[in-house]
């Protein structure tokens, strides 16, 4: 599972953290990069309202390699360099690489120790920053090596070929599927409103919102704001992005480790609510002539916030999740997630093109994050009283 979701970040992030590239060779707006990622973010939300009954009908394994191969297809489809395409591969990797996390929450939930079930899920997540990680350094050194068509063939095929290594594992996780399990569209309302009437799981849901709202301004626009804005070149920008995105997985382990044995999950998300919004802040004020040591200090200061803290919030669901529905509750406050991608992202390119900065949109961000972190920490401190 921890393979899985690293493939399937790193198909979803390799056309924006390629984009400045892309969007010199086409010759298009930068603020476009906000479109793709929202309609990718319209996909995921479908995905993950719905994918529930999915899971249970036909595995979580399977799940998983329809959207891998979903994935590769949306990217593969890109590289004719059409904008209708471009949307096209947006929305077709998007509903792909939503599965991923629902399905193996799935899994994890059922099969993870609960006392350990922060540790497990965190240690599932650093997928997603070796994901990009590997985007950050891997994509662009394509770019300059063969051009950004064929780095997106290559991510696409990588795609398709964890869809082929998941195959002979299928059976052995597979077995809690119920062929007989109903797709309908009242089961996606049934999981939804039973998410937002729990008061625990509605504070999931807005976390879920602000925090994937920023961590997609970090992986959609960071690079795009240190060439087109700071001046980087591309393959110093991807070193700077992929060195903060290091430490994203030592951070997730620790945030789990810290939420199994030590901290109440709630307290600790309202810490890191708090400290990714101080660090979007920063991100913010990065001037064009500090040192790259000082944005990529800052810019790892938001890796290790904003980009690591999805194994406790996860895991947090799947306790308050109902017997036999993390899949689809977990499903349910993605949703979230995927909303919170798909509005910052165009409030961010709207920003950049009233103001012609980037600062405005980190700033958005910044004060989402900051809203959820000061109301967890008030919550934790009236249930103490």
């Amino acid at each position: 599972m921890t393979i899985q979701q690293t493939f399937a970040t790193l198909g979803r992030s390799t056309v924006p953290l390629i984009a400045a590239a892309i969007v010199v060779d086409l010759g298009i707006e930068a603020a476009l990069v906000g479109v793709y990622l929202a309609i990718g973010s319209v996909a995921a939300f479908l995905t993950t309202i719905g994918c529930g009954g999915f899971i249970l009908r036909y595995g979580a394994v399977r799940m998983t390699q329809v959207g891998m191969l979903a994935l590769g297809l949306g990217l593969a489809i890109t590289t004719a360099g059409w904008l209708p395409l471009f949307a096209a591969g947006a929305f077709i990797g998007g509903l792909g690489q939503a599965v991923s996390t629902p399905s193996s929450s799935h899994l994890l939930g059922r099969l993870a120790p609960r006392n350990l079930a922060p540790l497990v899920f965190s240690i599932k997540q650093c997928g997603v920053p070796v994901g990009l990680m590997l985007a950050g350094v891997v994509a662009p050194a394509l770019v300059v090596e063969a051009g950004w068509r064929v780095a997106l063939l290559v991510i696409a095929l990588s795609c398709v070929l964890i869809v082929l290594a998941l195959q002979p594992l299928r059976a052995g996780f597979d077995v809690d599927r119920n062929p007989a399990q109903p797709l309908s569209p009242a089961d996606i309302r049934a999981n939804v409103v039973g998410v937002l009437k729990d008061p625990a799981l509605r504070i999931m849901c807005v976390a879920m919102f602000s925090f994937v709202g920023l961590q997609s301004l970090f992986t959609g626009f960071f690079v795009l704001y240190l060439v087109r804005g700071l001046g980087y070149d591309l393959e110093r920008a991807g070193q700077v992005f992929a060195i903060a995105i290091v430490v994203a997985v030592p951070a997730r382990i620790g945030w789990g480790l810290l939420a199994s044995r030590f901290v109440a999950p709630a307290t600790l998300l309202a810490f890191l609510g708090i400290g990714m919004a101080a660090a979007a802040v920063l991100t913010a004020s990065i001037s064009p002539d500090w040192p790259t040591w000082a944005a990529a200090a800052i810019a790892t200061a938001l890796s290790v916030t904003g980009v690591s803290w999805h194994g406790v919030l996860l895991a947090e669901v799947a306790r308050l999740s109902p017997v036999g529905r993390i899949g689809a509750t977990t499903g349910a406050v993605l949703a979230f997630g995927d909303a919170g991608a798909l509005v910052l992202p165009l409030l961010f390119s709207a920003a950049l093109s009233l103001t012609g900065g980037y600062a405005t949109g980190f700033l958005i961000g910044a004060a989402l994050a900051l809203g959820v972190g000061l109301f967890g920490l008030w919550r934790q401190v009236n249930r103490r009283r």
